[in-house]
């Protein structure tokens, strides 16, 4: 008695497999996997060579990722200084006892990363997204350096000098070419220049080349410089002065920058951006005694922000006793720390040199455990930010191109993270 599975295959028909025909089809094999948990889809990859070389295809991987939600591992925080990424001849020197790119450990990947030597050839931090590493001296030399492979390159010199400027790492997943990348160089112009012009300079992945343009804004736009900016689905988030977010879009044609204000335009101690569970871009700023994180949505066609939450320090460690007993947290301020990726119930805070997760379901606070030299820097001149990778399993036979699955044509889309 044969046993016989219909299935859809990528052109959208209909056939009759039979169950050693499935078994040896690896478009068939791939329609059936793509109805599996993640949970289960990670142990599968143990079953056989080519069932690891199928899930860690680039094509299953994207196809996957879009239906099923994607999970992010910490691989440590990157403690990074723009006082020294773009410092000028006569601005502060680094000392030689503090290391240019400081990794504070909370995995052993990260642990291998940190004894492998590797962070001290890339220069300082710039940005970050599916594990991918951007990274320099600024003006003259850049570095990509990719987790997966453990490989780095060297960007070509950019052809255009900006003297104070931002940058972003934008990652785009392509189902038969893997991932992708463009980094984008933005020129942060006085707000006393009055300039409606954004000058990006863009280098691509696809093309090896860097390319300029003008971004055209509908009012008077300055670029804050060297602050972390956020992207999600291909669209960069900068920080702008008087307390504005630009808004870029590098996958359209149109050259165009807007500008959004945030929900109040005074200055608080500390400032994040992040991505929300369903792709919203979410700011959260903190002072020392209060928190507020909103999300950005879109109402009627107008970008507008909603609150998702306020939270009151005191209150947060009276509700944990024993963690605020531990580190003695009544002595020591509390701040706003960076967004878990792509969760809004969930944020990084810090307490001194302790960093914790919030979790405002639950409203409990626990301690996270790294491994770094934490008083090698001055924390309160420096930024701290999350480093994750996307979970999936990898199989180096790819880098040989081993194995050919039937894809259809090429359509990216783009991920952030920082």
């Amino acid at each position: 008695m044969s046993c016989s599975t219909r299935l859809k295959t990528n052109l959208g028909m209909r056939s009759d497999l039979s169950t050693h025909e499935v078994l040896n089809s690896n478009d068939a094999m791939c329609e059936v996997l793509l109805l599996l948990p993640p949970e289960t889809i990670y142990q599968l990859i143990l079953v056989s060579k080519r069932w690891l070389q199928i899930i860690s295809s680039p094509y299953f991987r994207h196809t996957y990722l879009t239906k099923w939600k994607p999970t992010f591992q910490l691989i440590g925080f990157f403690v990074c200084s723009s006082m020294y990424l773009g410092r000028r001849q006569e601005g502060v020197r680094r000392p030689r006892a503090e290391p240019s790119l400081p990794l504070l450990s909370t995995s052993s990947i990260g642990d291998e990363i940190e004894s492998s030597g590797v962070l001290k050839k890339l220069g300082y931090y710039i940005d970050s997204s599916n594990g991918l590493l951007l990274c320099g001296r600024h003006p003259k030399a850049y570095y990509l350096w990719d987790l997966s492979t453990q490989k780095q390159q060297q960007l070509p010199r950019p052809r255009v000098h900006f003297e104070e400027l931002c940058m972003s790492l934008v990652t785009e997943d392509c189902p038969d070419k893997g991932l992708s990348y463009k980094v984008i160089r933005a020129e942060c112009l006085g707000f006393t220049d009055n300039s409606t012009k954004v000058r990006v300079e863009t280098f691509s992945s696809k093309t090896t080349t860097w390319s300029y343009s003008e971004l055209t804004c509908p009012e008077p736009i300055s670029l804050s410089s060297w602050t972390p900016g956020r992207v999600i689905n291909g669209v960069v988030y900068w920080h702008a002065t008087g307390g504005k977010i630009a808004i870029y879009d590098s996958n359209s044609e149109e050259k165009r920058i807007d500008v959004v204000k945030l929900p109040k335009t005074y200055d608080y101690d500390e400032q994040v951006l992040g991505e929300t569970a369903d792709g919203c871009l979410q700011y959260g700023w903190s002072t020392k005694s209060v928190m507020e994180v909103w999300k950005l949505e879109k109402i009627d066609n107008v970008l507008q922000w909603n609150l998702l939450f306020k939270l009151n320090f005191k209150t947060m460690w009276r509700k944990n006793p024993t963690e605020a007993t531990r580190f003695n947290t009544r002595t020591k301020e509390t701040q706003l720390l960076a967004f878990l990726n792509q969760k809004s119930d969930s944020v990084y805070i810090r307490c001194d040199t302790q960093i914790f997760v919030y979790d405002r379901e639950t409203q409990r606070v626990e301690v996270v455990q790294y491994q770094g030299r934490k008083s090698a820097f001055v924390w309160e001149f420096c930024k701290v930010v999350p480093y994750f990778r996307r979970t999936w399993p990898s199989s180096p036979l790819f880098e040989n191109n081993t194995m050919m699955i039937d894809t259809p044509q090429c359509n990216a889309s783009s991920a952030g993270t920082n």
